[in-house]
């Protein structure tokens, strides 16, 4: 457990207020214990999540939020959308802490961050669970990759992968104990191309399958988009990187409505789908849909929010469709 010293009272006096103020509303709190705001001295200190003393760090962390709020909190997320931090944080540079560990980098935090998740989870089994009973469940974003040719193998396969190398990611260790085999195999393949003695992509042992293996209680779910896949064969001399080990690329429809955000087109149709494969692949999990919403091109002086609701009056729909 921290030092006192190290415990901001501040904090958790602030925190308190809003959850018993939630609650007076009746309003049920659902709290993420990580939402990318790693302290900056453990990233100046460690490296961030390249170093595998977070997971202790981070388990500490969670310890005291149970101690101090888990009387009245009943679901607890440890991490939303930490491909994010991954690929974003460590892998393009484009969110904190802004490096470009090319090829390296996402893999490795988020192989420190699935250890710290299972942590996380085991100890609110063992110690607050049997008190409190709450929930703890991660929450993962996730497009939904659409074949172009729904006849072409390789597209197919090339599809599967793009939701393997998203969502699959960190859901099939969670649920079944170690990466999807398609990542193993291409990472693996990439890796010994370019020279590596090694996978680029970490390794879990037998012990830390069996102890990260099904630590979810239920499964939150960032949605927000699709895209259509096709085979692209990426050369081993073009460098290593997240986006170059998946063979693929990624095209949108130019009929799909400009949302004026050039990631995010509405396409609800992708989020039944994204649904039915987690549904088929993680044996039905209690799902909490955690983000979604669209921009808005528009620029407006008064309320013109018709496409945002279309949106989710769309998403809704496909959801509805999906139980």
């Amino acid at each position: 457990m921290f030092a006192a010293e190290y415990v901001n009272e501040k904090g958790l006096k602030f925190y308190n207020t809003i959850i018993d103020q939630l609650l007076e509303n009746k309003i049920t709190p659902i709290v993420t214990l990580y939402h990318w705001d790693l302290p900056q001295v453990l990233q100046e200190k460690f490296g961030g999540w390249q170093n595998i003393s977070m997971v202790n760090y981070f388990n500490d962390f969670a310890s005291l939020c149970f101690e101090r709020f888990g009387n009245r909190v009943k679901h607890w997320i440890t991490f939303n959308n930490p491909w994010s931090v991954a690929v974003e944080g460590y892998e393009t540079g484009e969110h904190a802490p802004g490096l470009k560990l090319k090829g390296t980098g996402a893999y490795r935090a988020a192989h420190h961050i699935i250890k710290a998740h299972a942590k996380v989870w085991h100890t609110y089994d063992s110690q607050w669970r049997s008190k409190q009973n709450g929930l703890v469940g991660i929450s993962l974003s996730g497009d939904w990759g659409e074949p172009v040719d729904i006849t072409n193998s390789k597209d197919i396969e090339a599809a599967e992968r793009y939701v393997q190398f998203y969502m699959g990611w960190f859901a099939t260790p969670i649920f079944h104990g170690d990466y999807p085999q398609v990542m193993k195999d291409f990472i693996g393949r990439k890796s010994s191309q370019q020279g590596f003695r090694t996978s680029r992509l970490p390794a879990f042992s037998s012990q830390e399958k069996g102890y990260i293996k099904g630590t979810c209680d239920f499964l939150g779910v960032g949605h927000f988009t699709t895209r259509y896949i096709t085979q692209k064969t990426s050369p081993p001399d073009r460098g290593s990187s997240y986006y170059t080990d998946r063979d693929l690329a990624e095209l949108v429809d130019p009929r799909w409505p400009d949302p004026g955000s050039e990631w995010l087109y509405s396409v609800p149709w992708g989020f039944r789908r994204l649904l039915n494969f987690i549904k088929t692949q993680y044996g039905n999990p209690i799902i909490y849909i955690t983000e979604n919403g669209v921009s808005e091109k528009m620029m407006c002086t008064e309320l013109c929010d018709d496409w945002r609701i279309q949106y989710y009056r769309d998403y809704i729909n496909e959801m509805l469709k999906g139980k």
